[in-house]
């Protein structure tokens, strides 16, 4: 597959869910991390030592304020949304005692998919009021991050299922059995 100019020969697909894969993803090398940051971190740290990808691609839903449901956005900026130590005097997303910047920016910005700022957490939000990102999910900041920290290139493409609102859960439930088609369609564009 070549992106942005630059041929990968060993990439890994990593989803948290199976039902976000569906069936159009049967011949890939695929990973299922599960859900929440720290499923996501120990999974694929173990699948990077095994099979050692030369480009890791998230694939996934995600809820938004600001882009269409059924809409494809790709993310090359991270949050962790619910990094919040501001009764000890830091700042709203600043992980305490760390060199590392708020927003963690890595990842293949693809030039014709709109971009999104992920905010990640452990938490369903479905009253989604920061300004600060405009994509949400519960692993990609996690996943950015161990690909940053292990060198490899990261690919971030988000399916919106849900408006992050009251109506997310029932959304998200009917969405994501249409996200593995949009996703799949959107990754041959890029071969």
């Amino acid at each position: 597959m070549r992106i942005n100019g630059k041929i990968y020969s060993n990439i890994l697909l990593v989803f948290a869910l199976e039902s976000e894969a569906g069936k159009e993803f049967e011949n890939f090398n695929k990973l299922f991390v599960g859900i929440g940051k720290v499923k996501a971190t120990y999974n694929l740290t173990k699948e990077i030592q095994k099979s050692n990808p030369d480009l890791i691609i998230n694939l996934g839903t995600a809820g938004s304020t600001t882009f269409d449901r059924g809409s494809i956005v790709n993310c090359h900026r991270f949050i962790q949304r619910d990094m919040d130590v501001r009764a000890l005097g830091f700042q709203k997303f600043e992980t305490p005692f760390s060199e590392e910047p708020i927003l963690l920016e890595y990842g293949l910005n693809i030039k014709n998919l709109p971009n999104g700022i992920c905010g990640s957490g452990d938490q369903f939000e479905i009253e989604h009021i920061n300004p600060e990102y405009n994509v949400i999910d519960m692993e990609a900041f996690a996943l950015a991050k161990v690909a940053e920290q292990e060198g490899i290139d990261f690919l971030c493409l988000k399916y919106i299922s849900d408006g992050a609102d009251g109506n997310a859960a029932d959304d998200w439930t009917i969405e994501v059995k249409k996200a593995s088609i949009a996703l799949r369609r959107e990754l041959d564009k890029l071969k």
